[in-house]
């Protein structure tokens, strides 16, 4: 895989803080076992010595990731977390057609450290999300999700509560999108095997606010790599 050039994920960069629109398939931190595969710390370490990445996203996501230049403003970062006060947005595109309109989900989420997570109203800590529709398609939606504390593939499992996974990811039964499926008329020959249209699913940090050491908000967008624009490029062609 070519690993892009950590000064071209750039959104945002002050003295204390840097802001990356993370590529997919490009970890956050160091993988447990050690797999020595570039991630966003190490990049970021290259870049800026103390550098310190202040959340993470799943491998598969893409989107606005916060780095903290050093450790005050790592501390600051990480009590906004603490307290909830840092506004993330994502976007989702999910099968099916859904009307979420300020939908509160509410269900604790259990990590049992094995890389699954399970909706567990005993064991399982409080996540909340909340959902909003943007887009109509005729076999898609796309949604705005606001998670309000960060768990473990919260909106992921928090969607497929709602039988509305995301597309394209199969640990919830969420299934890619297929160029056939949404063009009429749309033929592969019978030797060629037809490829999704996005080879993740789609899931995408869109906007963060975040405070700064002055107290000022920062407030940052993330715009859509090029496999999440072009899904939705193909579903505004095909799909309206």
């Amino acid at each position: 895989m070519k690993y892009p050039s950590f000064k071209d994920l750039i959104l945002f960069e002050d003295d204390n803080h840097i802001v990356v629109n993370k590529p997919p398939f490009v970890a956050s931190l160091d993988e447990r076992g050690g797999s020595g595969e570039v991630n966003i710390l190490r990049l970021a370490k290259q870049y800026s010595a103390d550098a310190q990445v202040c959340h993470r996203l799943d491998k598969e996501t893409s989107g606005a990731i916060i780095i903290a230049k050093n450790p005050e403003a790592y501390r600051s970062v990480s009590m906004q977390f603490e307290k909830r006060k840092i506004k993330k947005t994502y976007h989702a595109v999910v099968d099916g057609l859904f009307t979420f309109n300020e939908l509160f989900i509410d269900l604790p989420i259990l990590n049992d450290g094995n890389r699954s997570v399970t909706i567990d109203r005993k064991e399982g800590k409080r996540a909340e999300t909340i959902f909003n529709s943007i887009k109509f398609y005729r076999h898609y939606t796309l949604v705005e999700c606001k998670p309000i504390t960060g768990r473990m593939h919260q909106i992921r499992i928090h969607l497929a509560t709602q039988r509305a996974a995301i597309c394209g990811d199969t640990l919830y039964k969420g299934k890619p999108v297929f160029l056939s499926s949404i063009k009429k008329g749309y033929r592969i020959s019978k030797d060629d095997e037809e490829l999704p249209i996005m080879k993740r699913f789609a899931l995408h940090a869109k906007h963060v606010i975040f405070k700064g050491l002055d107290g000022e908000d920062i407030e940052i967008d993330a715009p859509y790599p090029k496999d999440f624009a072009t899904l939705i490029k193909l579903l505004d062609k095909f799909d309206s």
